[in-house]
């Protein structure tokens, strides 16, 4: 007599999650913050008439499998303020496929943060849903004040960001290597609660104000029940249109445009953003009163994304983006912006703006593959050896790849921008990634090796797809 035995569930897949709780996201904070919806209709109008008069453009995206994923593009942020927070909230994105890249010092710009940003590597799940997190960690030791790091540490060692649930599911994951439908819906609602908003303060006013009068950063991680998302970022295909339609919505934006120039050849990452909300906070007081008092944390951000440059291309990126920052300054309400932009056009001319130079002189990452005309050809005769030869040929063709990743400068000027021009801490620089992976529980992914890995891969791929063995590349040195 045979037995049945039930089947097991099938497990969703983390690409399945990460879209899930993207869309949850979204709609939290819509509801949380109303110019967040306003941003991503502006956004929306901008980038259909940038695919509608831009064919080349709207081609080139759809061969690199990136047209579909603009529309459902975000990224946000969030600010934890333990080693522990940091440790679960990467086995939290594990569940969603998401891992963490790169590291930031942001404390070179006056913010008292290290960063990573977890996100998804592999470039179908990328193109599925390129979700990022940029999560900071608070750096408590460049509190100056002991007695105030002290009551910092004790506050933020009381809390409890993440609920019981939401935990026994990622443990659940990680013991039967998935989740269930039923599960993974769970999991999205219980994940949510960690990023929700709470208008209560967990500190008293006086506290909140010797936090404040510290950074004000530390006052939006210290004082709160959460590390709230303090702003989830649409991608445009035109950063500058976004910038200059933003106050015919009735959002202001920063003064700048922060990362590189407007150019042909879009690389690396710009971004802007509206000024931080100033909401309304009850403290916590004296016999369960409650102290009525604001916060200015949230706003609301836009990216546009680029080419990923290679180590030549970025140092070449720093060294003019440092050059224009040390000698021109944007003052409060932008009354130095032009001359900013300018100055930054003027400089960035030293950096090539077509597709080809910037190949041709390993400035950027690229995905190659074979051409119709290519495999055609390579069914009937013998085609050259050599990339350069193909690419000439017609029968191989590169496309940028798209930078995932973030810039600490730019990252830090968002942040200074939204806390406020008039506070400029001058920390010593002191990155300690050492102390931020032990704390992470893992190593942090090298971004650069990730695009030379999928340049390198794609380039195999085409060339098999001619009948050719795997050939080098051959740049300007």
């Amino acid at each position: 007599m045979s037995r049945s035995f039930p089947m097991p569930q099938a497990f969703v897949s983390p690409d399945r999650i990460r879209s899930l709780f993207t869309e949850a996201m979204s709609q939290m904070y819509r509801a949380e913050v109303p110019q967040y919806g306003t941003l991503i209709e502006l956004v929306a109008d901008v980038n259909a008439g940038c695919l509608e008069n831009d064919p080349d453009l709207r081609e080139r995206l759809a061969q690199a499998g990136e047209l579909e994923r603009i529309d459902v593009e975000r990224h946000g942020a969030i600010r934890l303020g333990t080693a522990d927070e940091l440790f679960t909230i990467r086995r939290l994105f594990a569940v969603m496929g998401m891992q963490p890249v790169g590291y930031y010092d942001l404390s070179v710009a006056g913010v008292p943060v290290h960063s990573t940003s977890f996100r998804p590597i592999d470039e179908v799940a990328l193109n599925v849903n390129p979700f990022r997190v940029f999560t900071s960690l608070l750096r408590l030791e460049l509190i100056e004040d002991e007695g105030l790091r002290r009551e910092a540490e004790a506050i933020l060692a009381k809390r409890r960001i993440y609920t019981p649930r939401a935990v026994a599911l990622i443990e659940r994951h990680e013991q039967n290597g998935g989740l269930s439908e039923a599960e993974a819906t769970e999991f999205v609602a219980e994940a949510l609660e960690t990023f929700r908003w709470h208008g209560e303060a967990t500190v008293s006013a006086e506290t909140y104000k010797r936090l404040h009068d510290a950074h004000r950063l530390i006052a939006d991680v210290v004082s709160f029940k959460g590390p709230h998302i303090n702003h989830l970022t649409p991608r445009t295909l035109d950063i500058d249109a976004v910038q200059a339609r933003m106050p015919e919505r009735g959002i202001t934006p920063k003064a700048v445009i922060e990362g590189p120039p407007r150019r042909h050849c879009d690389i690396l990452l710009r971004q802007t953003s509206f000024k931080a909300l100033e909401e309304t906070i009850a403290f916590s007081g004296e016999n369960d009163g409650a102290v009525r008092g604001t916060h200015t944390a949230r706003f609301g951000e836009i990216e546009q994304r680029g080419v990923a440059l290679t180590a030549k291309g970025r140092a070449l990126y720093d060294q003019l983006l440092a050059s224009v920052r040390g000698e021109v300054q944007v003052g409060a309400g932008g009354a130095k912006a032009g001359a900013y932009d300018d100055e930054l056009a003027t400089r960035f001319k030293a950096l090539p703006d077509s597709w080809d130079e910037l190949r041709n002189e390993d400035l950027a990452f690229f995905r190659y593959a074979a051409t119709p005309a290519g495999i055609a050809a390579a069914a009937g005769s013998t085609l050259p050896g050599d990339p350069e030869a193909l690419i000439a040929s017609g029968y191989l063709t590169f496309t940028p790849i798209v930078y995932e990743d973030f810039l600490p400068v730019s990252a830090a000027g968002i942040f200074q921008s939204n806390l406020g021009t008039d506070q400029q801490q001058n920390y010593a620089t002191r990155s300690n990634r050492d102390a931020f992976e032990a704390a992470l529980g893992a190593t942090v992914q090298d971004e650069l090796a990730l695009y030379a890995e999928r340049q390198a891969a794609s380039l195999d791929s085409a060339l098999a797809a001619l009948g050719l063995t795997a050939l080098p590349l051959k740049t300007v040195a």
